[in-house]
């Protein structure tokens, strides 16, 4: 996730202690609940546990994936020997497996199945700049394997076809918008993933974001002898910073404008002839972003106008849409992640987990982007401690009880007839919405 969120206090897990560097993965065994909740029916119990037997057999090889990931952090776009990792174990698995997919090299797509039902598992590794696995990339790359593996031997039996996605560069770029435009969301029915956390949660949305890099070209000059003839492009800057302060009284609830300066001249006695900025603009909707980016947009265009300077403004790689859960996917998450004694927090249409790239898929198809908790003392996600966190018992135990609740949720899909018939319903519609554009396109042409 690109922001932090102020999750719920409490979890299913006592403290631990985090270790002062990468551990080897224990075995653990996989949880089991005795907790009061709705049953599956007695076919359902059995292929429940038929999946945790399946990743019991996968266990080690999962999580030495995500201690591998934690211990080896590469950045977005950069995610090279993640990807291979994922897809090696994937292929060593059974998994008809591509990397470098869809036209990304650090993409992967891995196959299992042949039935009409098709399932997505996302699977996010790329780490943080300086602290690495301070978003607990490692904890959700692993946690989508691992669903993957259980669901791998029920597949054609349930009809069901397993995609796991490698999906690179969440915390920059937005990798997911790139697989989106080159079709990798096309045949799904539905999507899903988790997400490392300090709780659990289920349902929770998120904002739309859009990143601007920021300059102003002005014109150097002696600070003292000639500042007449020099342009000052670090008064464009704040010129445009006080816009910004000034209209967040009037920004649109829930809004969020923050930024860097990156330079603003090099000495004192020279009118500053270049500065740059890096701005983040977030909005509940993706229609509230694109009017929060236009009042942006002329707050800097002031800068410029006032000083004379040259504004250059790009958008920094793809934006990401409010991140919509689907309902029914949720709840039959949430059931399954109550059945191994979990206790996500209810649905808080105000507890908002920053921005994801997950968002876009989610206004494409039915998607889920729960968050698996485990204790990380108190701190929270983003911050270098959290990174220390990634491999204790505790976030071993959320990328196994991820990856059950994940396959459990997409047993519960694949057998309910509702479900079934509703997500094949769906996705056939979108089929049709698509080859009518398709068509209407090639008529304008």
């Amino acid at each position: 996730m690109t922001h932090t969120p102020d999750f719920p206090t409490g979890g299913p897990h006592t403290p631990d202690s985090a270790p002062a560097g990468p551990s080897a993965p224990a075995r653990l065994s996989l949880s089991r609940s005795t907790a009061p909740v709705t049953r599956p029916s007695a076919a359902g119990t059995a292929l429940r546990e038929r999946a945790r037997v399946a990743l019991t057999r996968g266990q080690e090889a999962v999580l030495g994936l995500s201690h591998a990931l934690h211990a080896d952090p590469e950045l977005a776009y950069e995610e090279h020997r993640a990807a291979r990792r994922i897809a090696r174990l994937a292929e060593r698995a059974g998994f008809a497996t591509e990397l470098g997919a869809f036209g990304l090299p650090t993409a992967v797509r891995a196959t299992v199945g042949t039935g009409d039902l098709v399932i997505g598992i996302c699977a996010e590794y790329d780490a943080l700049p300086g602290i690495g696995h301070a978003c607990g990339h490692n904890v959700n790359g692993a946690a989508s394997v691992a669903a993957a593996l259980a669901l791998a031997p029920l597949a054609d039996e349930l009809g069901l076809t397993v995609e796991l996605l490698g999906t690179p560069a969440e915390e920059s770029g937005g990798g997911k918008v790139d697989m989106i435009r080159a079709g990798a969301f096309d045949g799904l029915d539905a999507a899903m993933m988790v997400h490392a956390a300090p709780a659990d949660a289920v349902g929770m949305a998120s904002l739309a974001i859009s990143s601007l890099d920021v300059a102003y070209t002005g014109v150097p000059a002696h600070a003292a002898a000639m500042p007449h003839r020099g342009i000052n492009a670090a008064d464009a800057m704040m010129i445009a910073q006080v816009a910004i302060s000034a209209y967040r009284q009037q920004l649109l609830p829930e809004a969020v404008v923050s930024g860097i300066v990156t330079s603003a001249g090099e000495a004192a006695n020279v009118i500053p002839h270049r500065s740059t900025a890096l701005y983040d603009c977030r909005a509940r909707t993706s229609e509230e972003l694109d009017e929060l980016r236009a009042r942006v947009r002329a707050c800097f265009e002031a800068g410029a106008l006032a000083t004379g300077a040259e504004l250059a403004l790009a958008t920094v790689g793809n934006d990401y849409a409010d991140l919509r859960q689907d309902l029914a996917m949720s709840a039959a998450y949430r059931e399954a992640a109550e059945a191994l004694g979990r206790r996500p927090a209810p649905a808080d249409p105000s507890l908002r987990a920053g921005s994801t790239d997950m968002g876009n898929v989610s206004h494409l198809l039915p998607a889920i982007h729960p968050t698996i908790g485990y204790d990380c003392g108190d701190t929270i996600m983003h911050h270098p401690d959290f990174t220390k966190y990634g491999t204790t018992d505790a976030a071993d135990r959320a990328v196994l009880d991820g990856g059950l609740a994940m396959a459990w949720t997409a047993l519960t899909l694949a057998t309910d007839p509702t479900h079934r018939t509703t997500l094949l319903t769906r996705r056939a519609e979108r089929a049709r919405e698509r080859a009518r554009a398709d068509r209407a396109a090639g008529t304008a042409a």
